[in-house]
């Protein structure tokens, strides 16, 4: 076999196919050279590319970034009160304003058995009255249920049709597709069979079918029964099909019943208005008061409380004058005189206000006649002592700041404006007067805790082009009304310690969420200063 691999013709064979292997292989590394060469020429070329889409992309980012905050911060800022959320507000000073924290005015010891009744009596507040502010809700992308996302509402116990609901664009072997509610029974006005329907009037329905214009047929008819007595809930339904899910409310809640009083054929001012006040020793004010008012409306009715220690008889036509406990106080007299109105309307005076030409009641009504506003309120000779109640909430407390002034220009009314409070001459809505109520606990020092009470149901306005007098406190020349004057301004000397009382009166009986609210107070027949704080 030696021989036969060197004999010549052997060896030529042999070279010459050694020859055509080197031959190919010489083609081959020229190949994988020729593929280096262009692969590293590519790479070479695209670098600049690459950087180019870096850069752009580097470029991209470097524009996500927010405002400064010097910038952004007034988006969020009102009348100087950031009201952005945020965990904890804090009380300022501000000037002719005195700030009583309740911590300052609480023993120690005290303190904590204080907070932990309020946080009962909070939580006690909440279960009666639930948010309707539920989790939010983010719809997804490119979903294809379709589903109501707002509008579906059911009286308790009542049955609806839920609209809207369907799938499209989606095509399987067999759809599943799941209804889940907490409030309520689910059912289908369909009729087919169990197999294709479960869980009929219950919490879930699960519907089965391979025919889309069936399924979608039946989700056209699923209807909703309330099945909890609830004055105002809110049931977040689950609507599920595969991977996709969503969520929307159905809203249950009892409507009142509309509450309406005749104004009568010829809806004169007496058959739709009722003039009130409170008085307090002061007669000859009173009876001033009641002349003004009979020179301009003389059929009216004028209803009078009266705390006085020795009561006089108002004998007036059309007057109805109520006797109360002796110093029972200014709110406790306010409760009591809108009790009596059977008007629609009742318009509230001050006994030392006088009535002038420019006490015009028809400008104050056809204000209230056309808006929705609850009250609104005039000016006492020329002053209107509007203010804004701005609330601020946190995660573990809340600011309840007062700023004298307007929200804005109320539309249709040139000489009026929406703010929060009023001074004391406003005509009001007697329904909703009675509903927020004047606290019979804040007896001289009190005006806008009503208003601070009617925070997100009152609607206040102001008018500037309706006024009414005041009349004078200069020293009386007779001297039985000195001696009445000086007894009355007893009742309101030392303004600040009424303002402390107030104050602890209302740390005390754990009124309301706010930390810090700034007020106005105003007493009977004067103006003052406070800013009391709570805790929640």
């Amino acid at each position: 076999m030696f021989w036969d691999w060197i004999s010549p013709y052997s060896w030529a064979f042999s070279c010459q196919r050694m020859l055509r292997s080197y031959c190919s292989m010489k083609y081959f590394l020229i190949l994988i050279s020729c593929t280096i060469v262009v692969f590293l020429a590519s790479m070479r070329w695209q670098r600049p590319a690459e950087n180019q889409i870096k850069g752009e992309i580097s470029e991209a980012r470097s524009d996500l970034k927010l405002l400064s905050p010097e910038k952004y911060k007034s988006l969020f800022i009102y009348n100087g009160i950031w009201l952005a959320p945020k965990n904890q507000c804090e009380c300022a000073k501000a000037n002719h304003v005195h700030v009583y924290q309740m911590e300052d005015y609480i023993d120690k010891k005290d303190l904590a058995s204080i907070k932990e009744r309020r946080q009962k009596e909070f939580e006690h507040y909440q279960k009666r009255y639930p948010s309707m502010t539920q989790d939010l809700i983010i719809a997804k992308p490119n979903v294809p249920l379709s589903y109501p996302i707002q509008g579906v509402e059911v009286m308790p116990l009542h049955t609806i049709m839920i609209p809207g609901l369907g799938l499209h664009g989606v095509t399987e072997e067999k759809y599943k597709v799941i209804l889940r509610a907490s409030l309520g029974t689910l059912n289908t006005l369909a009729n087919v069979s169990d197999d294709v329907v479960r869980g009929r009037g219950k919490k879930e329905l699960l519907i089965l079918t391979s025919d889309v214009e069936l399924l979608n047929f039946i989700l056209e008819h699923v209807t909703y029964t309330s099945v909890v007595y609830q004055l105002t809930a809110v049931d977040m339904m689950s609507f599920e099909s595969r991977d996709h899910v969503a969520q929307f409310p159905v809203i249950i809640r009892q409507p009142s019943l509309p509450k309406l009083i005749d104004p009568g054929a010829d809806r004169k001012i007496s058959s739709l208005v009722t003039i009130t006040t409170k008085t307090f020793l002061r007669y000859h004010k009173l009876r001033r008061l009641i002349k003004s008012i009979r020179q301009y409306y003389p059929d009216i009715k004028i209803i009078v409380a009266d705390d006085s220690e020795v009561p006089e008889k108002i004998i007036e036509e059309n007057v109805e004058h109520y006797i109360m406990p002796f110093g029972k106080g200014w709110f406790a007299g306010r409760n009591l005189a809108i009790s009596q109105v059977t008007t629609k309307y009742y318009l509230w005076v001050d006994d030392d206000y006088l009535f002038t030409e420019n006490t015009k009641i028809e400008k104050l009504l056809d204000v209230l006649e056309r808006t929705n506003l609850d009250m609104v309120g005039g000016s006492v000779n020329g002053n209107t002592y509007s203010f804004q109640l701005l609330y601020e909430q946190g995660d573990d407390s809340g600011c309840l700041h007062l700023r004298y002034g307007s929200f804005h220009k109320l539309e249709g009314f040139p000489n009026c404006v929406v703010t929060s409070g009023v001074v004391n001459f406003y005509l009001a809505h007697t329904d909703k007067s009675r509903h927020v109520g004047y606290d019979p606990l804040l007896q001289r020092v009190a005006h806008s805790e009503f208003f601070m009470d009617g925070v997100g149901i009152l609607l206040v306005g102001s008018c500037s082009h309706v006024s009414i007098g005041h009349q004078a406190h200069n020293p009386s020349s007779e001297p039985n009304l000195t001696k009445v004057e000086d007894q009355y301004n007893r009742f309101r000397t030392n303004t600040q310690a009424q303002g402390e009382a107030a104050w602890l009166l209302l740390s005390k009986i754990l009124r309301g969420p706010a930390l810090c609210p700034f007020q106005p107070v105003q007493s009977e027949g004067g103006w003052g200063g406070i800013a009391t704080g709570l805790i929640r």
